[in-house]
């Protein structure tokens, strides 16, 4: 008698990060603007039903990516856009922080083709990428009318089978699906970060002018095997974007 195969859990993102990703949202909001106070770790704790631990990670992330500032005695304030140059700030020390980046933003994929990685990419990248690959391709805006944050071409390896056809291309991030619609588990993710000049085409996806400076963010998506099952190319405005990165010293 055949068994069913047991779909895999999902992973749980930690409270902390939750909590992070819904503060950043009303802060890029303007929930915060006109001089209203930003609440106190006790009233954090009461209004989400989380531990005093969980507010402060969750602060502490939020004061790494320049969003707030701390002082004791003085309260946590919120970091006029001026100070944060009015980008968007993107955290990342692990998965759950890079899901956040999609939170307060939207984007609509649609399929772009299928066949080899390009040249232009596969260059890029240190290990083997050979077989089919389907695109996709979007641009991420705050809002419908908004100017474009990012222009991204993601990748999927033919080693995903069906699950490719599967993606609902008007949900945002692809990459969280493919765990959950192919059985896949990510092992690591590498990320190659160069400051480059926009192309006739990215200038045109994010509405600059040919030439101007540009963030091009390449992520590579491997199993707990090594194997590259999607590759993501993301190129950012550089005026309307910022990344930021937290690094816990161990004593």
């Amino acid at each position: 008698m055949a068994t069913q195969a047991k779909e895999p859990k999902a992973k749980r993102t930690p409270r902390y990060l939750q909590l992070a990703g819904e503060l950043r949202e009303a802060i890029l909001q303007g929930e915060f603007a006109g001089g209203r106070q930003f609440p106190t770790e006790t009233v954090l704790c009461g209004r989400y039903d989380v531990s005093r631990y969980t507010v402060r990670e969750a602060l502490r992330r939020l004061e790494a990516e320049g969003l707030i500032q701390r002082r004791r005695g003085s309260g946590t304030t919120v970091q006029p856009a001026a100070a944060r140059g009015g980008a968007l700030h993107q955290p990342l020390s692990n998965v759950g922080e890079l899901l956040q980046y999609a939170q307060g933003s939207q984007v609509v994929y649609e399929r772009d083709g299928e066949g080899q990685l390009p040249e232009a990419v596969a260059e890029q990248i240190a290990e083997p990428t050979g077989g089919v690959w389907t695109s996709f391709r979007g641009v991420r805006r705050h809002g419908e009318h908004d100017p474009p944050i990012a222009a991204t071409v993601a990748y999927f390896h033919e080693m995903l089978g069906e699950a490719v056809r599967e993606l609902d291309l008007g949900a945002g991030t692809l990459f969280s699906q493919i765990e959950r619609l192919a059985g896949v588990q990510i092992g690591k993710i590498t990320q190659d970060i160069q400051a480059i000049a926009a192309d006739d085409a990215i200038a045109a996806a994010l509405e600059v002018e040919e030439g101007s400076p540009v963030l091009r963010i390449l992520r590579c998506y491997s199993d707990p095997r090594g194997r590259i099952f999607e590759i993501s190319v993301s190129h950012h405005p550089g005026d309307r974007f910022a990344y930021a990165m937290h690094i816990d010293v161990e004593a």
